[in-house]
């Protein structure tokens, strides 16, 4: 392992849709042989999410894009709690702002930034919550305010990222260079 006897942690950011769970998923299947813990930053938004007014059409939105929809502070605290709990190898904390905030930026050994472009990232959002929204419902949001806040919060953060990841066509390579990174 890169440090000595100490956890690794891992931070991976992305759009919405950008493969950001999926790569996080096939990194702690690829790292089995090792004790590791992964976070989702989607766990730790605001129960009460700011709203926002969409700033072409003005309609009102619950703001889960803004920094201020994630409860930082417990997010920052847990990740300290499981870093010095010493039960863990590797942690992988995954979601859009991973990279947005100082406190959790300043905690990770590697950072990845999952890039994809805005058109497939929207594909995979209609594919993943159709179940939940209309096709209305979801590209309306998708346009008057998603891909506002990426280039407004996330996609800035790709600048702090020590690898940036293919999310349109990941490969094998890219999980093998990661986990080569963290095993040697």
């Amino acid at each position: 392992m890169q440090t000595n006897e100490q956890c690794i942690v891992i931070g991976i950011a992305g759009g919405s849709g950008s493969g950001k769970s999926t790569f996080c998923s096939n990194l702690a299947e690829a790292l089995s042989q090792l004790n590791v813990k992964t976070i989702e930053m989607d766990d730790y938004f605001k129960k009460v999410k700011p709203k926002v007014d969409a700033p072409y059409n003005k309609a009102q939105y619950d703001d889960y894009d803004h920094p201020n929809s994630v409860e930082i502070d417990k997010l920052n605290v847990d990740l300290i709690q499981f870093i010095s709990s010493k039960k863990f190898d590797v942690i992988i904390i995954e979601g859009l702002m991973v990279l947005h905030f100082d406190e959790i930026r300043d905690k990770l050994n590697l950072k990845l930034f999952v890039e994809c472009p805005s058109d497939e990232r929207l594909v995979r959002r209609l594919k993943r919550d159709r179940d939940l929204f209309t096709f209305d419902e979801i590209t309306s949001k998708y346009l008057d305010l998603v891909r506002h806040r990426h280039n407004e919060f996330i996609e800035p953060t790709k600048w702090h990222a020590d690898f940036i990841i293919n999310g349109s066509n990941p490969t094998q390579t890219s999980l093998d260079a990661v986990c080569k990174w963290i095993l040697n």
